[in-house]
């Protein structure tokens, strides 16, 4: 007789439910028989501009050796790293997407009778990785769909290991001064971990966002994660890092995979992060992205929340449901995000002007039908 493997599972695994990526181009092309060349995806906060060129180049040389396993140490992403965060190599840890170091702080410092503390409508693997090593979850209110940091001291409890935080955050795009994170950390409790989620930051450059490295020395308790999956346009790689102290990342790696960062991904992030004229030129289309969006939602008369990263939370003062619906039907992808506790925001990602236009003309067309 079978068992029930549902009940058999960690009472925290019970009560999740598994992440939904963004629907991708070739599920609606099937389901609603629409010509894939005609379906604009802005849901998954992708760089429209593809990978850099370098990048592409430094995968095609390192296919010869797809036989052998990867640098389980990743020797030289780690040592570009350091000399451009101004960290040393033995303070960065490696990880398939920066979703990987946060699943491996939830590993290595949350467990049953412990909490994670953050913020209400922030990433939605902060409670994943928190119920799935079994710890309790601790939601805070936010304030102007942002961080509530005053809140999220007063949560910190004895219980407290880890508390998640992100600049800008993800779904909404607020995101917080440098004066506000120094406060913050000056009091937490030196036992608890800020993890500090900077998978935006590189499209914050030049603006008022604090850059965590800036932390790093004056907070042992601090950790920085990052990706490559946003402006360096590598989503489909998986590599992400973290940058804390060296006995922190000591920690995160004897929990780490092996080899969980592939070859293609190591080569291809150390040259994307060489690349910088393709860094500013994702930069320059993205401002350019978001003030043809902000202009369009301003003419539809919707209002949207401030965002710093490469992608808006748009306001339709309706359940969103039916327009997102509405939007599959026209070959437009953007992201509901009800689960988030959000059922009146879709969120769209800047894309190439043509794709935002598309959008644009897509939801004057669903919102005029009612």
């Amino acid at each position: 007789m079978s068992g029930d493997f549902l009940a058999l599972a960690q009472p925290g695994v019970q009560q999740l439910s598994p992440y939904v990526p963004g629907k991708p181009v070739d599920e609606l092309a099937r389901e609603l028989d629409i010509d894939p060349a005609r379906i604009v995806k802005l849901a998954s906060n992708e760089n429209p501009l593809g990978a850099s060129p370098k990048a592409l180049a430094a995968i095609s040389a390192e296919l010869a050796q797809l036989t052998r396993y990867p640098d389980g140490n990743g020797f030289a992403l780690k040592s570009l790293l350091a000399e451009q965060c101004r960290v040393e190599p033995d303070q960065v840890t490696l990880g398939n997407g920066s979703n990987d170091i946060l699943e491996l702080v939830a590993r290595a410092y949350l467990a049953p009778g412990l909490n994670a503390v953050f913020s209400e409508h922030a990433f939605a693997v902060y409670p994943i990785v928190t119920q799935a090593v079994g710890a309790e979850a601790r939601v805070i209110p936010a304030i102007d769909w942002g961080h509530d940091l005053s809140a999220m001291l007063e949560a910190i409890d004895s219980n407290t290991r880890v508390v998640f935080i992100a600049n800008p955050n993800n779904p909404t795009g607020t995101w917080f001064s440098a004066e506000a994170l120094d406060e913050f950390l000056q009091d937490v409790p030196e036992r608890v971990l800020v993890v500090l989620d900077e998978a935006y930051i590189e499209y914050a450059e030049g603006s008022d966002l604090p850059d965590g490295l800036d932390f790093l020395a004056a907070y042992p308790n601090l950790l920085v994660s990052r990706t490559f999956s946003k402006a360096y346009g590598l989503a489909a790689l998986r590599v992400g890092y973290g940058l804390s102290s060296a006995v922190v990342a000591d920690v995160l790696n004897r929990v780490r995979q092996p080899f969980n960062v592939n070859s293609l991904a190591l080569a291809a992030a150390c040259a994307a992060l060489q690349d910088s004229e393709y860094l500013e030129q994702s930069r320059r289309l993205n401002e350019a992205g978001m003030a043809q969006l902000e202009a369009g939602l301003r003419e539809l008369g919707l209002g949207w929340i401030p965002s710093r990263g490469n992608f808006l939370c748009v306001d339709l003062n309706r359940v969103a449901a039916p327009v997102f619906q509405g939007l599959l039907h026209e070959g437009v992808i953007v992201r509901p995000v009800a689960n988030y506790g959000m059922p009146n925001h879709l969120r769209v990602t800047v894309g190439l002007a043509a794709e935002n236009a598309r959008f644009l003309e897509a939801l004057a067309k669903v919102l005029a039908r009612g």
